[in-house]
């Protein structure tokens, strides 16, 4: 009895230990798509920001307004994210294509930013979101808290953002706009340790290697990539008020 019992101890361990060795690996795919996704982003934004020539591709310094191709290009990535809903008609290389297109474009929409604010804030506050990003990454990875009831929260909060956005759009105050911005840190903090902890239970439950898989860990990318930029957009708001070019 006692050796029954030890042999079904030792197929629990390793069975634990291949589950633990699967997470660790569709983890690691998700955030090296992750990072792949942020590099093309910031190389596309600093690309463009830099390139008088393709600035001007973007923005029109004579109207002081967006091109045609600008505004496109502004809101091209929202059509993206739609697609993404379709995500079991599309294969893993067209999955991927999209999820690489997806972020040079965001890329170039966000070399805005140089226009707003100077590149040493920019530098300063990417910086402090990787740091906060990573601590909250960390957390959400290791706590043996539920989130689940928090992420609900957040996602009612997100949604609130994003109508206070829209109205704000055309209230144009900036008293609502750093309510907004200070809320969306808080938001964003809390949707990076909420969405680890429900990639890591995905990985929990899937085989590693298989065609769904893979289109998770992209899937995964992009969720945590949105968590990422929309937490240094935030932060850039927050903190560059008073340093406006």
């Amino acid at each position: 009895m006692e050796t029954r019992k030890t042999d079904y101890d030792y197929k629990n361990i390793i069975e634990l230990s291949g589950t633990q060795d699967t997470t660790r690996k569709f983890m690691a795919n998700v955030f090296m798509w992750m990072f792949v996704a942020l590099g093309i982003s910031a190389a596309m934004s600093y690309i463009f920001s830099h390139d008088q020539s393709l600035l001007q591709l973007l923005f029109n310094p004579e109207t002081n307004s967006r091109t045609i191709f600008g505004t496109i290009v502004m809101f091209s990535p929202l059509g993206f994210v739609l697609m993404s809903f379709g995500i079991n008609k599309l294969s893993y290389p067209v999955l991927l294509l999209l999820f690489i297109t997806f972020a040079a474009l965001f890329g170039i929409s966000l070399s805005f930013i140089f226009l707003v604010y100077t590149s040493a804030l920019i530098s300063t506050v990417f910086l402090t979101t990787s740091l906060v990003f990573g601590v909250m990454a960390v957390a959400g990875y290791t706590t043996h808290t539920d989130l689940t009831k928090f992420g609900s929260i957040l996602i009612m909060a997100l949604f609130g953002i994003i109508i206070a956005s829209f109205v704000n759009f055309f209230m144009n105050s900036e008293q609502l706009d750093y309510i907004i911005s200070y809320i969306g840190v808080a938001v964003f903090v809390g949707l990076t340790a909420y969405d680890v902890q429900k990639l890591k239970r995905i990985g929990e439950g899937i085989e590693y290697g298989s065609a769904s898989a893979g289109k998770m860990a992209i899937m995964g990318a992009l969720t945590l990539y949105l968590d990422f930029i929309n937490l240094f957009l935030m932060l850039l708001r927050v903190f560059g008020g008073g340093r406006r070019r």
